[in-house]
């Protein structure tokens, strides 16, 4: 029996667990793995819950350290082989839920190539695009009397994403591309628009989260299907912006 018990940290929400997964929600902040780009960073969510059920786990994708919500894992190395193929084969349906700045049209698609990244974490660009498609829905709008930049209000709108693609930030990149960056988002996003949300609204993180996946389980005859719940930060957000 392994013991992991020496670094105890607060639980992480278990969403979905059987013989060979598990997934949990996972807080915004918190990163998947380590990373040369955070070195001083001690938390990771796999260690957090290797620590937490008592065995070995293995990542079968990665979200954003700043974006919160499902988070799938295999308990041994061949399950989380077998469902990170399933992510690559575009055979699990994602769902993401984003405020955005502005109004945004209540259906559409956003088809755009990004330039793909040669380093692990994103930050070097190559030449070389990838396509990349994003379909949103809006589910629903707001304004507040508060001028930014060349506009007297601020509007802000819901959407819920469903990537057909798993490109690196693509919902953060494409939102920008079609500039109604999602609040909060610091590397793709809008400084003055994120300003003003955490001036009067108080909001100080990426208001996008990972809510739902649905896949064809590879050892099993069945669809997995796993929501998640808005953290707490989320939820408040909505609240103040009168969008929940």
């Amino acid at each position: 029996m392994l013991d992991f018990s020496h670094n105890p940290e607060p639980p992480l929400e278990i969403l979905y667990r059987d013989d060979r997964f598990i997934a949990i929600h996972k807080p915004s902040g918190l990163l998947v793995h380590r990373s040369p780009i955070d070195r001083r960073e001690t938390r990771f969510a796999i260690q957090i819950l290797r620590d937490q059920i008592g065995q070995h786990v293995y990542p079968a994708h990665r979200i954003d350290r700043p974006t919160s919500g499902i988070l799938m894992f295999g308990l041994d190395q061949a399950a989380g082989s077998a469902l990170s193929i399933l992510f690559q084969e575009r055979k699990v349906q994602k769902t993401y839920l984003a405020v955005v700045r502005g109004h945004l049209p209540e259906i559409g698609i956003i088809d755009s190539r990004l330039n793909k990244y040669e380093d692990q974490d994103g930050h070097i660009k190559s030449s070389e695009t990838q396509e990349a498609e994003t379909t949103y829905k809006r589910l629903g709008t707001t304004v507040h009397p508060y001028p930014t930049e060349r506009y007297d209000t601020t509007r802000y709108s819901l959407v819920e994403l469903y990537p057909r693609t798993g490109r690196r930030h693509q919902i953060r990149r494409h939102l920008a591309h079609i500039r109604h960056p999602i609040i909060g988002d610091v590397r793709h996003g809008c400084n003055k628009a994120n300003k003003l949300a955490r001036a009067n609204f108080e909001i100080h993180r990426l208001l996008l989260a990972a809510t739902g996946i649905e896949f064809p389980h590879p050892f099993e005859v069945k669809t997995v299907t796993i929501h998640c719940p808005l953290e707490e930060s989320f939820q408040s957000a909505l609240r103040k912006t009168k969008l929940a």
